[in-house]
């Protein structure tokens, strides 16, 4: 194949544009509410105890215009059995479509309604709810209730705007415990759930802009304190493009910096597809003039070393071959990072006709790395291949291996016009894999269950009072505060945004110092499994205000906060209150007139200890000294005394006496 690609730490933003790419973000965030989207069940109880399992078989359905959804039929040809988990706690008769929903949500109404307003999205007047089939099992129904709140916003990004096309409102699905062979087993914990969908434009150019847009919403929707965080919480949808090629969706990419990786293979699949379409048509192959045959092979293929061949057969499984006229050569082609064409037949055999077990397909063009020549050479004659054709073996039972052949054509025929429009998988080393064939507008009909619901201009005012600033206008303010700009995007998006300010307005309060204890201390507060909830606002901004009336030293307002938080962990010490914590630490201030006598009684008793550097010295009394004053000095200015008080050398001043 004429030229390459380039590697990925070599592309540069003038490379994405000489291939035409575009992307854009479909970004799936979980709120926080108590309940679920359509029922009353609690939201956010995740579990893998469960004690009942349902089996359910999907069938697609007509479209209100009559038609099949593409996405339904191939989801119809892997016939699988799908396995729902039920926990009593966290399901309802609701889930499986045994009765009607309840009415929606109001939390999650004003939820979705802030965060459109805050993308300036033009609100829709009424609500439809509407149904999206999902024949993969990952709704029990088929379908998921979904419903969109306005249209046609935007966000700023370095100068210019990043269109938002939507913002929806639906119903999360269950969460896949495993799918091998003909079956997919699901939990549903977290079905039903509300999340909102965030649909960008796809006005992104690179990999990196299409991370660095997503940082700008994911920091948007934190900022309102109202949606899920943690792993799970949130997904993106990747849509990539490449002029000459089509739309292509990566799904449920669960975090931002995978993304530029997965953008860039994309990108390089769909280059590497076009010049694989080209050659052929170069060869003479088209849709229409492509030549293949299928046969049963088993019987020619005996006692094989290959090992996966050989399992099959001990099984009793059987093997056929496809002929794909003028292939040959073409399957080694690079498509990815460490992947190549052959991956895109091996990937629809396993998805569609389920044979799960990799490998699940060997083929001539790597003849060397699996039978012997010998084989190769019966089966050519069999397949009355010539030397530009290539073979390609896959094993399994009569259906399987039937269904495995005919998705191996069409997959084939889908090489000789371009880049078929698929839904992919993102994998942890950057690159994709088929999930399915994209779905169309056919899957999506109206709610006949739930009536259309108006948006007043007096609840779209309710919300917008309560709305938070705009997260790049909060952060800008935080520079000029001379917040750090390690800490800015932390605290921007935390939960205590708002007791910052109180404590930086209303008790001159340094910002860093504010910062860097409502971010990383309590970070490693969390990392010590204390409670943080046990600790409110106005518990903090009273230990502060000691500090600021000289009542607490400057390193014992994280001392006290987390001391507070040990106690009030433990039964005896729930009650525990900012006063109580102050008279039993006893944590005052120590004035410049006892530090001298301080400095004394550590230097006294250390006066006769030996050490081999300076510094080995400096650092050991610097340890006696806090263990005796923490909490009521601060650290650096005790460090500048000390110095103050050894020599040059190090030696202990003559005066040190331990005091009456």
């Amino acid at each position: 194949m004429p030229h390459q690609f380039k590697p990925f730490d070599t592309m540069t933003p003038e490379d994405y544009a000489a291939i035409g790419l575009r992307c854009g973000l479909e970004i799936h965030r979980q709120i926080l509410t108590k309940t679920k989207l359509f029922c009353r069940c609690p939201a956010g109880q995740y579990t893998s105890n469960y004690h009942a399992e349902i089996l359910r078989h999907m069938r697609p359905t007509l479209s209100e215009l009559g038609e099949y959804d593409p996405t339904a039929l191939m989801e119809k040809k892997t016939e699988k059995n799908i396995y729902y988990r039920i926990h009593r706690d966290t399901v309802c008769t609701y889930e499986f479509d045994d009765t009607p929903p309840f009415f929606i949500s109001e939390d999650a109404l004003d939820i979705a309604i802030e965060h459109a307003l805050l993308l300036r999205l033009n609100m829709v007047n009424e609500l439809h709810i509407a149904r999206k089939q999902y024949l993969d099992g990952s709704i029990p129904a088929g379908f998921q209730r979904t419903t969109i709140f306005g249209v046609n916003g935007w966000i700023p990004y370095k100068g210019r705007r990043i269109g938002i096309r939507q913002l929806g409102l639906e119903e999360d699905s269950c969460r896949e415990v495993s799918d091998i062979g003909h079956e997919r087993i699901y939990s549903t914990d977290r079905l039903g759930m509300p999340l909102i969908e965030i649909v960008t434009e796809p006005e992104m150019y690179t990999p990196d802009e299409m991370a660095e847009v997503g940082q700008i919403l994911r920091r948007l929707c934190r900022s309102t304190g109202k949606v899920r965080t943690g792993y799970g919480s949130v997904r993106q949808d990747v849509n990539v493009s490449i002029e000459g090629g089509t739309r292509v969706e990566i799904k449920g990419v669960p975090q931002l910096w995978r993304i530029p990786r997965l953008v860039y293979n994309e990108a390089r699949r769909q280059w590497s597809l076009l010049q694989i379409r080209d050659e052929l048509n170069r060869r003479g192959v088209t849709a229409d003039t492509l030549d293949t045959r299928v046969e049963a092979v088993t019987k020619l293929i005996a006692k094989p070393h290959y090992e996966p061949v050989r399992a099959a057969l001990a099984s009793g499984h059987m093997v056929r071959c496809v002929r794909l006229g003028a292939f040959g050569g073409l399957l080694n082609e690079s498509t990815q990072e460490h992947t190549n064409f052959a991956k895109e037949f091996s990937d629809r055999v396993r998805v569609i006709a389920c044979l799960t077990q990799l490998p699940n397909m060997v083929h001539s063009d790597a003849a060397s790395e699996s039978l012997d020549s010998r084989i190769w050479q019966k089966l050519r004659n069999k397949m009355n291949a010539k030397p530009p054709d290539v073979l390609i073996l896959v094993w399994g039972d009569d259906r399987d291996t039937k269904r495995a052949c005919e998705e191996i054509i069409i997959r084939a025929r889908e090489a000789t016009i371009g880049i078929p429009g698929d839904t992919r998988q993102g994998l942890k080393d950057g690159t994709n894999g088929f999930e399915r064939v994209l779905a169309g507008s056919d899957r999506m009909y109206p709610d006949t269950d739930l009536p259309p619901l108006a948006i007043t201009t007096e609840r779209l005012d309710r919300v917008r009072a309560q709305m938070p600033e705009y997260i790049w206008d909060r952060e800008d303010d935080l520079r000029e505060r001379g917040v750090p700009d390690e800490l800015i995007t932390t605290l921007s998006v935390s939960p205590r945004i708002t007791l910052f300010y109180r404590l930086v307005d209303d008790l001159s309060i340094n910002p860093t110092f504010a910062a860097v204890i409502l971010c990383q201390r309590f970070k490693s507060f969390a990392r010590m499994r204390l409670d943080l909830d046990l600790l409110s606002d106005d518990d903090t901004f009273e230990v502060f205000e000691l500090f600021a009336q000289g009542k607490l030293a400057r390193q014992g307002v994280c001392y006290m906060l987390r001391a507070l938080l040990m106690a009030r962990n433990t039964p005896l010490g729930s009650a525990a209150t900012v006063h109580d914590m102050l008279t039993s630490l006893q944590l005052s201030p120590v004035n410049n007139d006892d530090l001298p006598s301080r400095l004394a009684e550590v230097l006294t008793a250390a006066a006769n200890s030996t050490f081999p550097e300076v510094p080995t010295k400096h650092r050991y009394l610097m340890g006696r000294l806090m263990e005796r004053l923490l909490g009521r000095a601060d650290g650096s200015m005790l460090a500048t005394r000390l110095s103050e008080q050894l020599g040059q050398d190090g030696s202990f001043p003559q005066q040190a006496e331990t005091p009456a």
